[in-house]
């Protein structure tokens, strides 16, 4: 059994997001003469501020999550995103599981006795799952006892509008919290590659 932490990573990063949103934005009053060093920021700041976002459709990111499968159950219900998820139908785990380590499991105040009981829990369901391959199953029979802590990967794909409304409601306070951490570490990623964009959904949820 093999425990490891949540990540993300980039797969396809936005180039020059900026200025594509901004040619596309003034495109409709035909001000393109207005564009020059420096304009993207200020204009896709105020397009932001007047609540104009469907420039921001112009501009795609791809990532690849690593997390377990309750959070992917939630991501994959984003309805104007695109998904490519590691499959338990098919994917043969011969040797060991991997399991996401709970946001919960550094808490100080969660109880010891609890990490011992989610610990065995997932020692029984690995034992189980490579019986039941021994015994013949196929992967895609074999997969019902394997809990919502295993490892999947998934990758997806979203314009920046798209974004923004994922990390303002993964983000949020009333989000499960392994998904929200794993979104606030994103959203950061995300502020730091693309500024203005996501700047003041870093201040709301920081």
């Amino acid at each position: 059994m093999k425990i490891i932490d949540q990540t993300w990573a980039w797969l396809q990063k936005p180039s020059q997001p900026l200025e594509i949103m901004e040619l596309a934005g003034r495109t409709c009053y035909k001000s393109e003469n207005r564009i020059t060093k420096g304009s993207a920021a200020k204009f896709v700041k105020m397009i932001l501020e007047l609540g104009h976002e469907t420039v921001l459709e112009h501009v795609i990111a791809s990532v690849r999550l690593t997390t377990n499968r309750g959070v992917t159950h939630e991501i994959v219900r984003h309805r104007l995103a695109s998904f490519s998820q590691e499959s338990t139908r098919y994917v043969r785990y011969d040797d060991q599981l991997t399991f996401i380590k709970p946001v919960w499991w550094d808490d100080p105040e969660y109880p010891e006795l609890g990490k011992k009981h989610w610990l065995k829990a997932m020692e029984q369901a690995e034992k189980s799952y490579l019986i039941a391959l021994k015994n013949g199953d196929k992967p895609e029979q074999a997969r019902e006892m394997l809990p919502h802590a295993i490892k999947v990967e998934i990758v997806m794909t979203a314009n920046m509008r798209e974004w923004r409304h994922i990390f303002a409601m993964r983000c949020s306070k009333k989000a499960h919290p392994q998904m929200r951490a794993l979104m606030l570490d994103c959203l950061c990623g995300f502020a730091k590659e693309i500024p203005v964009v996501f700047d003041d959904l870093v201040e709301k949820f920081s």
